[in-house]
């Protein structure tokens, strides 16, 4: 029995047992008492759907900490200096958002994002941190200028990494939409759809 049979099922029971047994109505009619209420509530319940806290608390945990992460990367852009730097970090922001909202709507695609959550995210965060934290000393030396050049390009190598995650992430639903699309696209050629009969398509075609 699922569990929201069995909470319909004390809801049924209990409005049938009140009238019953407390309020000594007849049998026939707390029957259909307690019967109404577990209608009622497998009505209720049947709307309900187990959110990802439910239903897997460990990723649950694992995206609610990649979100804070995500969300201290926001909170250092203003504070670094550099604008390209900047950008980048809008761009890695952003990409981390998407991914973590993939991610929850389809739980299974956690398997391909391998290394991210555990540690390239933590790294991320890190690296920024100490790159303001340097950047506000106003060192010149040689070695702090070859951190900054060095921080700058893995910057932006992080970035397109978090693209091409997130790309990866889509990658099945492209080709399987792909796939629809030549089927659909045979369907209606198959039914007399073809390119006659949709001008305006072709002369867009045309055009471009």
């Amino acid at each position: 029995m699922k569990n929201k049979e069995v909470v319909s099922a004390v809801i049924g029971g209990t409005f049938f047992a009140v009238p019953y047994l407390l309020l000594a109505v007849p049998i026939a009619p707390s029957l259909v008492i307690g019967a109404m209420a577990f209608g009622a509530g497998e009505l209720v319940l049947g709307d309900y759907k187990k959110s990802l806290k439910d239903t897997n608390r460990s990723l649950y945990d694992i995206l609610e900490t990649a979100k804070k992460q995500n969300k201290r990367i926001l909170s250092m852009i203003p504070l670094i200096e550099d604008e390209e730097l900047q950008k980048q970090l809008n761009e890695i922001h952003e990409s981390v958002s998407k991914i973590i909202s993939t991610i929850e709507k389809e739980p299974k695609k956690v398997n391909q994002t391998n290394n991210f959550f555990d540690y390239y995210l933590p790294i991320t965060v890190k690296l920024v941190e100490r790159y303001d934290e340097i950047e506000n000393q106003k060192l010149s030396s040689s070695e702090s200028k070859k951190f900054f050049r060095s921080t700058n390009k893995m910057i932006g190598e992080i970035d397109r990494a978090y693209k091409k995650i997130l790309s990866d992430l889509y990658q099945t639903d492209i080709v399987d939409m792909d796939a629809e699309m030549k089927v659909f696209d045979s369907l209606l050629k198959a039914d007399g759809f073809n390119d006659a009969e949709f001008p305006l398509k072709k002369e867009e075609e045309e055009n471009e």
